[in-house]
This record gives C-alpha cells, sequence and structure tokens, in this order.
C-alpha cells in the first residue's frame, strides 16, 4: 500500500512487544538506510566510526521473540477486538448522539481500538468528558481521541493549516477500553456505565 510502512508494537497493541515497532519496506536500500541509521550509524571500519548521527533503535531478541510468538494466535486477537466493537455498537447503537466509525466496504478492519463519537447536541448535553470521568469514577480507563499536534503546547506558536477536523475528533471522540482479554461481564461495565450516564442527563 506504501513505500515505508512502520508498525506499532506498543503494549495496547494487538501484537505487543511491550514498546517499540517495526519498519516494512520493499525496497531494500530504504530498508539498508533504516537498518544502518538504528544500529547507531556505524561506518564500514574496523573502529568504531560515525559519519552520520545514528540511534539505537534495535529490538532486544527477547522482546522479538514475545512479538514472533504473539503472530501464532493473531487470527483469535482480531476476532476478539473485532467482537469488542460488534458489542458496543450492538449495545450502543440506540443511544442518540454516540456513533461509530464504519467499516468501509471491501475493507477488513482488525478493530485494534473501539472509539465512539459523542454529540453533546443528541445526548441531551454530555459530552465525551462526562462518559469517560464516569467510566474513571468505576476505576474503568478510557481516553479522548488523539489530540492534534497543532494543538500541542510545544507547536502552538507554529502555523496551522486545515479545517479543525482533527479538533472537532479530539473533542468529541473516546476511546474506550478494547483488550483482547476483555470479558463479557467487563463490556457490559463499560456499556451500562455509558447508557446510565447519557440517561441521566433526559
Amino acid at each position: 500500500m506504501a513505500d515505508i510502512s512502520i508498525l506499532s508494537f506498543n503494549g495496547n497493541k494487538i501484537i505487543t512487544t511491550s514498546g517499540g515497532g517495526a519498519f516494512v519496506s520493499k525496497n531494500i536500500d530504504s530498508v539498508n538506510k533504516a537498518t544502518f541509521l538504528a544500529t547507531q550509524a556505524r561506518d564500514i571500519a574496523p573502529h568504531y566510526q560515525h559519519s552520520q548521527i545514528g540511534y539505537n533503535y534495535r529490538m532486544s531478541n527477547i522482546c522479538a521473540g514475545i512479538g514472533r510468538g504473539q503472530m501464532e494466535v493473531l487470527p483469535e486477537r482480531i476476532e476478539q477486538r473485532r467482537a469488542n466493537f460488534s458489542f458496543y455498537q450492538n449495545e450502543l447503537k440506540d443511544i442518540d448522539g454516540i456513533s461509530f466509525v464504519a467499516e468501509p466496504l471491501g475493507f477488513y478492519s482488525n478493530r485494534w481500538l473501539t472509539t465512539i463519537l459523542v454529540n453533546p447536541n443528541q445526548t441531551g448535553g454530555v459530552t465525551r468528558e462526562d462518559i469517560r470521568l464516569a467510566l474513571e469514577k468505576e476505576n474503568i480507563e478510557s481516553r479522548p481521541l488523539w489530540k492534534p499536534m497543532h494543538l500541542q503546547p510545544i507547536f502552538e506558536k507554529y502555523p496551522y493549516y486545515g479545517d479543525n477536523v482533527g479538533e472537532s475528533l479530539f473533542n468529541n471522540g473516546l476511546c474506550l477500553p478494547s483488550g483482547s482479554n476483555l470479558t463479557t461481564k467487563n463490556l457490559r461495565s463499560v456499556k451500562d456505565i455509558i447508557i446510565n450516564t447519557v440517561k441521566s442527563s433526559s
């Protein structure tokens, strides 16, 4: 799909090595360049010599082995993540103001993370933050969608070009618990809190 792809193996991903990721490309020159930079950019020499700035981004053999071992259960993990999404979508489909990202025709999403959009104009004023706090009160972690780069304090002095789609998603989007090990009881707890929070405003 692209000249270069980057995969994340962070702890919340379907396949995890506790951190790190992978660089994928069909272009051998790109692979060699990335490998060179990720292994301290050491020049070919009998001594340590560097003509470029490099990094020590190699994954340890132990972490890589953990990741490879999980590949054997990848289909089951994806099935569970998709089941999580289906549960939430089915149980919350009648709640006005809560919507999900549809799977485009002809695509197959791994649904590694289930997210919702909350429209306060349709939920009686309930916001995604109201729902997040209600879940937090029951010791259930959820998070807003990612804060756009142009809203990050470190970049606030730089120009921004766009129509605020990212800002709208951040303000109204919520990441729900989506782990592969969630039980039906766990999912029902999340669902009940969301429904009760929205109903309490009416």
